[in-house]
């Protein structure tokens, strides 16, 4: 599991091998290969190129400014003329951004400090500093987690990611899903409410909020067993129906309880002004557009909608 640590120690210092040289030999390794961890860029330079010696220094600041987040990688092109010659390098200095195994952008001439920043600032948008946590894989980490079914686990994840970044969506969105997910209405609520009401519309929060409140339905309506009597006694009893899909849906049976839904849609549309269908669009955002219920749900609806 991963924690993020914290502390007021002294900031992380910028990796040593951010900047080096390179030949034909060890371009693939030294520019290719490592672009796919972060972005490299390769400075194509000669001794006798006097803006090359203007833009080496202010490239390198620029590079160590950014922590850890690029990689500056220098080509003499006098010595090694073959790399240069295949991607069409016809002056210089000239600079190449390589990102996932790919050239990405790039700059000609000793262009000033603050474009080259805005250059690699560009480049880097989003990422953490070397040392930082990378809140985003934490973040799927817990998902992960959360979808094996350790509510636990995940919780304590997405609550070391607010610890860091109170405000983070994902992350509260996730917790109040732990609490959901272990009955723990009351807290669930507690982290809703701390949402912003300017991302109240998120979808995962929408998500959240729609899972509380079909749960809560769920503690009210009964057992399983019970609805089932009562539906099998009595098909036309619609309410018994809604109430037997509210309940399965919070043991986990998806497609039975969008099937008794269906049932009451198609008999009586307007049945308790148009409740059936509302239940289970409310189902399918509590689900996720992608789960495959809710795929599947969406067809079958259009179909009875529609015919």
């Amino acid at each position: 599991m991963t924690i993020i640590e914290q502390g007021s120690g002294p900031a992380p210092q910028a990796p040593a091998d951010l900047i080096k040289e390179t030949t034909t030999q060890t371009f693939v390794k030294d520019v290719i290969e490592e672009s796919k961890h972060q972005p490299v860029l390769i400075d194509f330079w000669a001794p006798w190129c006097g803006p090359c010696r203007q833009l080496t220094p202010i490239i390198e600041k620029a590079v160590r400014a950014a922590g850890g987040k690029v990689k500056l990688v220098k080509m003499n092109i006098d010595e090694h003329p073959a790399i240069p010659g295949q991607m069409g390098i016809q002056s210089i200095p000239a600079v190449i951004a390589f990102v996932n195994g790919q050239p990405a952008d790039g700059f000609m001439g000793a262009v000033p400090e603050s474009q080259v920043t805005a250059f690699i600032d560009k480049l880097t948008a989003g990422m953490p500093n070397a040392g930082e946590p990378n809140i985003a894989e934490i973040l799927q980490e817990a998902d992960a987690v959360l979808a094996e079914g350790d509510a636990a686990t995940a919780a304590q994840i997405y609550a070391e990611v607010l610890a860091v970044d109170a405000s983070n969506i994902p992350a509260l969105a996730g917790l109040a899903k732990c609490y959901v997910a272990t009955g723990a209405m009351e807290q669930a609520k507690q982290t809703l409410a701390l949402v912003p009401e300017s991302k109240r519309n998120d979808a995962a929060i929408k998500a959240v909020q729609a899972s509380l409140d079909l749960a809560e339905q769920a503690q009210a309506v009964g057992p399983v067993t019970e609805l089932e009597q009562k539906v099998a006694a009595n098909p036309l009893d619609h309410q018994a129906r809604f109430d037997l899909a509210t309940a399965l849906n919070a043991s986990g049976k998806r497609v039975k309880a969008t099937e008794q839904l269906l049932a009451i849609v198609k008999r009586d549309r307007k049945w308790n002004e148009d409740g059936a269908r509302k239940q289970l669009v409310q189902f399918f955002e509590a689900w996720g557009p992608t789960d495959e219920a809710t795929v599947e749900g969406r067809k079958r609806l259009s179909t009875v909608l529609f015919s």
